[in-house]
């Protein structure tokens, strides 16, 4: 592609970003939080409300305006108390999804179902305690259209418990585009994935464990120094994040797959 070329497409880019900025400013209601209703339209991820530090109306608020933008709203790290407020308050035509152990809620307005992009995904835990920060992984994926497939408790400890749920994942007529593996303690397991696979692998370090190892530090220092290649890593306890990258990764080998 020319200079030329590349930078007109690029001038094109921006112009559509700043027309959807737009529209999304014009929809503001002046209030402290701004809601960037088109992300999922404009990345491919949708705008998350971060609830743990918010009122519980506040995050309310924030996920009916986002349902009424594009059907579904999320949010990560919700306190028990706002969990139990959104169930009592979300009422026709919204409904809500309440996962308790990942901290999330899903708004769904007039029952909308994510679109289906074919992307396949594999969520792997190291310990049942780092289930709820897989969890929040998967939820986030699931969220961005993409099929997951989850196992649990398969950490180092008994590394004989991973080698056939693995092998299932990776069958080669219906295996996952990318492996989201979390793990806390010592975070070994997604550097012994990353020597056996062929997908990319996403390191999810989670703040299980004692001590040095008990806040996640650990499990992301081992993860950050693996010998395995083909690992990238997130930050401690960072769902959110390693199910958005997941998700990108899978829809674009999907979209291929379609040609």
């Amino acid at each position: 592609m020319s200079g030329t070329r590349a930078f007109e497409e690029l001038q094109r880019a921006l112009e559509a970003v700043l027309r959807v900025g737009s529209d999304a400013a014009s929809e503001s209601d002046g209030s402290a939080v701004k809601l960037d209703l088109h992300r999922s339209r404009r990345t491919g991820v949708p705008e998350v409300v971060f609830a743990q530090s918010k009122l519980p109306v506040e995050t309310l608020t924030s996920l009916l305006k986002l349902a009424d933008a594009n059907g579904r709203a999320i949010a990560s790290r919700c306190p028990k108390s706002t969990l139990d407020y959104l169930q009592q308050q979300v009422v026709e035509p919204y409904d809500i999804d309440i996962h308790e152990r990942a901290r999330v809620a899903v708004v769904r307005k007039n029952d909308a179902q994510p679109w289906p992009t074919g992307a396949r995904i594999g969520v792997i835990s190291a310990g049942s305690s780092d289930a709820p920060i897989a969890d929040e992984a998967a939820l986030m994926a699931l969220e961005m259209g993409c099929e997951v497939k989850r196992i649990y408790d398969v950490g180092v400890a008994g590394l004989h418990r991973l080698v056939q749920p693995l092998s299932n994942l990776l069958n080669a007529d219906s295996g996952v585009d990318v492996l989201i593996v979390a793990a806390g303690m010592d975070g070994a397991l997604p550097s012994v994935i990353a020597g056996l696979v062929d997908v990319p692998l996403i390191g999810l370090p989670v703040s299980t464990g004692y001590g040095y190892g008990g806040d996640g530090i650990g499990a992301l220092m081992s993860m950050l120094q693996s010998c395995a290649p083909g690992l990238a890593v997130v930050n401690i306890d960072n769902g959110i994040g390693a199910g958005a990258i997941a998700g990108l990764i899978a829809n674009r080998a999907a979209a291929l797959r379609d040609y």
